[in-house]
């Protein structure tokens, strides 16, 4: 990118402070600033019409919602470099950034010199995390809250991008119990807010895994069959009726497992790459996406998985597909009753 003209695009909803970005940058050589927004809409036109190599933005602008979006930009445009200048000092927000695709993130209140020096360092591949947050990113997180089954039931509508009245929808509550509810989530995790702590759940996804007793609370027959402690099993099924069940059958069957649940491949990638489990049960039709595939990236990732997919509709070619994807077992889902569950788990730690 070095011998050509890099395309920028300046986002943040005060003129004071893109003037200020876009002075500091006209010295520079081969930048050029193709536009100026001071929204998400317009910023989501603007990327759409220009074919830019860098987005500096903040991210507290109208009409755009951090993380959701951030994921949603570097999904859309993988190519586009985002550099981050907030003055919003949240390690856990800033975590839930960089999780979400942002390359660097920069403080307003660091010498120009430096936001120079970030957009050098992300155009050549590298990240960039202003000084003053560098220390407590790379501080060992301890104590990592546990929640209760409502908390999770909240926490997990929260990531879903729920608002409090289809909370209170969903999870058959009154708008007022749903506000009590996230007071005591956002103390729970030592957040302020709603978007921290979106920050915080998404940076730590281990956090919504119920444990397998509350998993199979509803059922009348909970013995212990396998003694193994913390066994981190993932559920990758688009279906939702059917990963609570499976997470409830699973509950049963080992009652000191973690279980994990995800409905596409992004979000399966992302919480193996954060927890590392010992098993995953994959579909093999994720909505529009498929299984096979996200068996072969789940197995690049953790190799030491063991990967189950699983199918409605069995079939030779997609048995054959999926154990050359990396996976270790084919399972028709009329086949997945408790004796073949736990035969599973068995063989998957040992």
């Amino acid at each position: 990118m070095a011998d050509q003209t890099i395309r920028i695009i300046l986002a943040d909803d005060h003129e004071l402070v893109r003037a200020g970005i876009r002075n500091a940058l006209k010295d520079v050589a081969n930048l050029e600033v193709v536009s100026e927004v001071g929204s998400g809409v317009e910023l989501m036109q603007a990327l759409d019409l220009l074919d830019a190599d860098l987005l500096i933005m903040d991210i507290n602008m109208p009409g755009f919602e951090p993380l959701s979006e951030i994921h949603s930009i570097r999904t859309r445009y993988p190519a586009l470099r985002i550099l981050i200048v907030s003055a919003y000092d949240d390690d856990i927000y800033v975590q839930g950034l960089l999780s979400a695709g942002a390359n660097g993130y920069h403080l307003k209140d660091q010498p120009l010199s430096d936001l120079k020096l970030a957009i050098e360092r992300i155009l050549t591949g590298k990240r960039w995390v202003s000084s003053p947050l560098l220390e407590k990113l790379l501080s060992p997180q301890v104590n990592m809250p546990v929640l209760s089954k409502r908390q999770v039931d909240i926490a997990q509508c929260l990531t879903n991008g729920l608002g409090n009245r289809e909370i209170a929808l969903q999870l058959h509550l009154s708008i007022k119990t749903v506000e009590n509810h996230l007071t005591r989530l956002y103390n729970q995790l030592h957040v302020t807010n709603r978007l921290e702590a979106l920050a915080y759940l998404y940076e730590h996804p281990e956090i919504l895994a119920l444990p397998a007793q509350v998993a199979a609370q509803d059922s009348v027959f909970t013995r212990d069959y396998l003694v193994a402690e913390r066994t981190r099993i993932l559920i990758v099924d688009d279906n939702k009726r059917y990963r609570k069940q499976l997470s409830r059958l699973v509950g049963i069957a080992q009652s000191q497992a973690m279980i994990y649940e995800a409905s596409d491949i992004q979000e399966a990638l992302h919480i193996a790459e954060k927890v590392t489990p010992h098993l995953v049960f994959v579909d093999v039709v994720l909505g529009n996406e498929d299984g096979i595939s996200c068996t072969r990236r789940l197995h690049l990732k953790v190799p030491s998985a063991r990967i189950v997919l699983i199918s409605a509709y069995p079939d030779r070619e997609f048995h054959r597909r999926g154990l050359e994807a990396g996976a270790a077992a084919f399972v028709d889902k009329k086949d997945m009753d408790m004796a073949t569950l736990r035969q599973i788990i068995e063989d998957a730690i040992g």
